[in-house]
């Protein structure tokens, strides 16, 4: 749901143009009102997760998708509309704090990176599930109705997570921390762990470290995995990842391509993405965190300047898709696997969740300021957004090799001392 919902808004762009007779401000704003509603989410989310359990929580973010869905296809005016996208919103910035947590809490450490990168693959394979459901539904002549039915298809996917969220169990390191020690065995033994009790004691031993007093989320005590976190998040978004997947079909366009063509561009940029991010998975582990980042800001730095030179010039636009797939490939290798593993081991468990809070709505601030700001810059010059995000890739590198330590294969409760807090 994230990634659909991330993505569905580029094969709407211009149905919505002519519904409600948008101007680039306008649209910007309509585009970016989800992410509002994301930062706010990502906000206070973490809260609701430390106190009820993320899977708890997940349950209820998953009835906000299904009213946001059913909010999109029914909206008789603009204000419905972004109304129902600012809820939506809402949904993915909470499930960007809460299911990245429930992942790390259940995943051992020599596997944690691919399975909490489990929450990004499904990610990316929700973009592509958009993209190809705009192409399909673009196909079907709908008319000035088309826009609504690219929204209302989110309901169905919405109804399967709310019906398959009660399969799963609460996280067992949360069980432990809130005293329910019998529930906590129980789940280690139903997810495979081999030593239930051993695991558990560890559990407790850090949580008796607080005396079973709430943990404060402070600057004076977690500066060090704050810092790392609000970096994280910030750089990813500097990208233009989302802004270049919100405005896909407009850039092509801009660019000379017509819709349909744009529409089939897009979905191989769907499927580069599941493709590099299914690789980066499978190697996350073994290479580390810290050399994905670093191999990624290479490709991504090419390929940001080669796609503002073209929009720049007019000139080599065949090779414009080669470059944004060289794009795609470059943050889904790298960004994209890395993010949400990096911020949910960061931090230990008593603030676990308010810490992926941070990180989270550092991620959708800026994204909701970078979408707002894209189309208004692009109108003034095609080639100067991709220029920033080139600079801002380029200064990533570099911060990334001086000050970002590795955390493959540490254990959740000796990140603190791995990673000198």
């Amino acid at each position: 749901m994230f990634g659909f919902d991330t993505a569905v808004i580029a094969g709407t762009t211009q149905g919505l143009t002519q519904a409600f007779n948008l101007d680039p401000a306008t649209l910007g704003f309509t585009v970016s009102s989800a992410l509002w509603g994301t930062l706010a989410g990502a906000l206070f989310a973490g809260s609701p997760g430390d106190r009820f359990g993320a899977r708890n929580c997940l349950i209820a973010i998953a009835v906000m998708y299904i009213i946001s869905g059913i909010g999109c296809f029914l909206a008789p005016s603009l204000p419905i509309l972004i109304a129902s996208r600012i809820l939506g919103g809402l949904a993915i910035g909470a499930s960007s704090v809460l299911a990245p947590t429930y992942l790390a809490e259940i995943a051992p450490a020599k596997n944690r990176g691919a399975l909490v990168g489990m929450f990004q693959l499904n990610i990316v394979f929700g973009i592509l599930v958009a993209y190809l459901s705009n192409y399909l539904i673009g196909t079907l002549e709908l008319g000035d109705h088309e826009w609504r039915w690219k929204f209302g298809v989110t309901i169905v996917p919405s109804l399967i997570l709310w019906i398959f969220l009660y399969t799963i169990p609460n996280s067992p390191r949360w069980l432990a921390v809130k005293g329910r020690v019998d529930e906590a065995r129980s789940v280690l033994a139903r997810i495979g762990v081999a030593s239930p009790d051993v695991e558990l004691n560890q559990y407790l031993a850090k949580h008796e470290q607080h005396n079973g007093q709430k943990v404060r989320l402070s600057w004076k005590t977690y500066a060090k995995p704050m810092l790392l976190a609000i970096a994280i998040a910030g750089f990813n978004q500097l990208s233009g990842i989302n802004a270049i997947l919100y405005y896909l079909n407009d850039i092509f366009a801009a660019a000379g391509f017509e819709k349909v063509s744009a529409d089939l561009q897009s979905i191989i940029i769907g499927a580069t993405n599941l493709a590099f991010t299914l690789l980066a998975l499978t190697v996350i582990d073994r290479v580390g965190r810290k050399t994905l980042l670093l191999i990624g800001s290479v490709g991504l730095v090419i390929s940001l300047a080669a796609t503002a030179y073209i929009q720049l010039t007019g000139t080599y636009q065949g090779y414009l898709l080669w470059m944004l797939i060289l794009f795609i490939a470059s943050f889904a290798f790298s960004q994209g696997a890395v993010i949400w593993v990096y911020i949910s081991e960061i931090f230990p468990t008593e603030v676990r969740s308010r810490g992926q809070g941070l990180g989270s709505s550092t991620h959708w601030f800026m994204d909701a300021i970078i979408a707002t700001a894209f189309p208004l810059v692009a109108a003034y010059s095609k080639g100067l957004p991709f220029i920033f995000f080139a600079v801002a890739m380029l200064v990533q590198f570099f911060v990334v090799w001086k000050l970002f330590p590795e955390t493959k294969g540490v254990a959740l409760e000796d990140m603190e001392r791995s990673i000198g807090h």
